[in-house]
């Protein structure tokens, strides 16, 4: 999963176990150690279990000591580079927070509406197929020049507009990175920003855009009322392009996750015929989009937490429907993140089902995924999908408990 602020990284994760598998396996207690290269006990202990991460010195000591050939060193090496990139990650995050609040205070009172760069454009299509990290760098570099700019003045006021139009669209981009990334509270700053650039200017388009995604963070954080409440405002600034199906679908999300399944059921069907009756085109394209595929995902990834045969074999249908569409798209508008989640999703109806087999098979192609592609949310769902083969009907199954081995050994 994307490393986040406070957040053990397996790289680093990895060296910890090393360091204690290879003591245990040399017959030493951490008194032994603690003797052999001069450190303490508990500074050992703590090493051992993830809390400190030494510098090289203590690895190389540590592993003339333990006759590991070099082999504690080469982790610890690793361990290091994945520190390094998390802590500059952590440094743009904290970074571009700070614009976005320095951008939500200036948008506070400003008049309206414009045009958005080409270089936006290109990052919210781009952001389909890319890890959230560099969309992070990316985003935030283009939107410093943007605030400059805007904390300049100086230009027409249309100009302006189309400058706050661009600064709050890539605010949504850097709401969903922040996500993706595993920090709900940058995400929650970044919305703030995109929301008070749309309000500015009146845009209908991005303020529902961003009531939907500040609604999909309300639900990462389990704040499922608060979800409803963003959704409900958003109902009515979504009315061109594929803002309903989406507002709809995020109802639909968040009537799941409170227990109706009537309602949720309606808000899906209310969807898809809001889609059929759009004619408006989307002002945006890429992140800003709401396609056909991402429905039927948003579909799956509702009725999975709904109980009911009817209700898991409509998800199992939605997320299959959802791959499928993605499996066929142009590089350009198949969306690698949402399509990953859909396997997850399309596993987890098939373990409502009972289908366990079917389950595993689902869920494979994305235990391999590179550790920059592995976003938050499917940390999130695959540990859901673990949980539930530890409950009934599959507890204490072997083929249960070899299914849940396979998964933390991959993952």
């Amino acid at each position: 999963m994307g490393t986040s602020a406070g957040t053990i990284g397996p790289m680093r994760t990895a060296f910890s176990n090393l360091l204690r598998e290879l003591r245990a396996s040399r017959g030493k207690s951490l008194a032994d150690l603690a003797s052999l290269i001069h450190f303490s006990r508990g500074y050992i202990g703590n090493v051992e279990t993830g809390g400190k991460f030494p510098a090289r010195a203590f690895a190389e000591l540590a592993d003339t000591a333990l006759q590991a050939h070099g082999e504690l060193v080469r982790a610890w090496q690793l361990a290091d580079d994945e520190e390094r990139a998390t802590e500059q990650t952590r440094r743009l995050m904290a970074a571009s927070v700070r614009e976005s609040e320095t951008l939500d205070a200036l948008c506070g009172s400003r008049p309206d509406t414009g045009f958005v760069g080409e270089a936006v454009r290109s990052l919210a299509v781009a952001y389909l197929g890319t890890p959230p990290g560099p969309m992070l760098a990316e985003a935030t570099q283009l939107r410093s020049e943007l605030v400059d700019r805007i904390k300049k003045g100086g230009v027409r006021p249309e100009d302006e507009n189309d400058l706050v139009l661009a600064a709050g669209h890539l605010s949504g981009i850097l709401a969903y990175a922040a996500l993706d990334l595993g920090s709900p509270d940058a995400a929650v700053a970044h919305a703030r920003a995109a929301w008070s650039c749309g309000d500015r200017v009146g845009d209908n388009a991005l303020r529902a855009w961003t009531r939907g995604t500040q609604s999909l963070i309300a639900r990462f954080q389990s704040d499922y009322e608060r979800a409803l409440e963003y959704i409900r405002d958003g109902e009515q600034y979504a009315a061109g392009g594929t803002a309903k199906p989406r507002i709809l679908c995020g109802l639909a999300q968040c009537m799941a996750n409170l227990g109706n399944s009537t309602e949720a059921n309606s808000a899906l069907d209310a969807a898809q015929t809001a889609r059929e009756q759009s004619r408006i085109p989307d002002s945006m394209p890429g992140l800003f989009e709401f396609s056909q595929a991402k429905q039927h995902y948003y579909a799956g990834s509702s009725l999975i937490w709904l109980n009911g045969r009817e209700n898991a074999e409509r998800a199992e249908r939605e997320a299959t429907q959802a791959i499928r569409m993605w499996e066929a798209e142009s590089p350009e508008t198949r969306s690698l993140d949402d399509e990953a989640l859909a396997h997850v999703y399309l596993g987890t109806a098939r373990l409502q089902l009972g289908e366990l087999d079917g389950g595993m098979a689902a869920i494979r192609p994305i235990l391999d995924l590179p550790e920059e592609r592995k976003i938050s949310w499917i940390g999130k769902r695959l540990d859901r999908f673990q949980g539930m083969l530890l409950q009934p009907p599959y507890r204490g199954s072997l083929v249960a408990k070899d299914a849940v081995e396979e998964i933390r050994a991959l993952n």
